[in-house]
């Protein structure tokens, strides 16, 4: 543990004191703060719009239409964003030659890559919790459910947590930096459309496309609905990330 720690603080120290994560991290901060007051704003107005009706008054759901559409653009932002987390964690050891000299240190394989993704995992939460604090005015001024709004979050860290596994792939496979966040990029996007294409499909191929894509899995969690099959998916296309990228660097390290 100590080994792991030691090297989750080495990154967080590189993200910190890189423009990265500051970047990053405001520019998720401001996306976000933009978002919830263009569709709090709306939610208002329609409200006093419809307050003279008390049929319609009792079907605005402040979940539905804020919160539901808050995290379906936020997902969008961490899909074009997280990439440049991933993107350095293995590149820039092998652009500035340090890469050798880790590998043969005696910290497991294992070890450095938990340790690197672990560090990503913190930047994402960071952004997330930062995302939050505006949010969490619903609370006071407001009554909003809080079982769709949590499970929106998780779902959020969750899908994140998913796209730095496979970050953490293609970092480890090119010290180009740049290649590595768009190989990340693409590879995120096929999986994402692949709920278009599960319109079109018919029989098992629609049950398969629309079980690999991310929206699916994510839109059950921002409608109040925990499935453990989203759990389980999103859990295993991470390790699956991290395995390939433990295969890539034990080849490297024993070749």
């Amino acid at each position: 543990m100590k080994a792991l720690w030691s090297i989750t603080k080495k990154e967080l120290l590189s993200y910190f004191t890189s423009p990265i994560a500051y970047v990053v991290i405001a520019v998720f901060t401001l996306l976000s703060g933009f978002f919830f007051y263009s569709l709090i704003s709306w939610f208002n107005m329609v409200a006093i719009q419809i307050l003279q009706n008390p049929y319609y008054y009792q079907q605005v759901n402040i979940n539905q239409m804020v919160f539901a559409p808050l995290f379906n653009n936020l997902s969008i932002v961490l899909l074009l964003m997280l990439p440049v987390i991933s993107m350095r964690l293995f590149s820039e050891e092998k652009k500035m030659g340090t890469e050798e000299l880790l590998l043969t240190s005696p910290i497991s394989v294992t070890q450095i890559i938990l340790g690197k993704y672990l560090a990503s995992l913190i930047v994402l939460l960071t952004m997330l919790v930062l995302s939050a604090i505006p949010t969490i005015l619903t609370f006071i001024y407001g009554n909003p459910e809080p079982l769709p709004y949590f499970l929106g979050y998780l779902g959020l860290f969750l899908l994140g947590a998913a796209f730095l596994g496979l970050g953490v792939f293609w970092s480890a496979l090119t010290e180009n930096q740049i290649v590595s966040a768009v190989l990340t990029f693409g590879t995120l996007l096929l999986f994402w459309v692949l709920s278009w294409a599960a319109y079109s499909a018919q029989g098992l191929w629609q049950d398969v496309l629309s079980y690999l894509s991310f929206f699916e899995h994510f839109d059950n969690m921002t409608r109040g609905v925990f499935d453990t099959s989203d759990l389980s998916y999103y859990l295993s296309f991470a390790f699956f990330g991290l395995f390939l990228t433990h295969s890539v660097i034990q080849f490297r390290r024993w070749r």
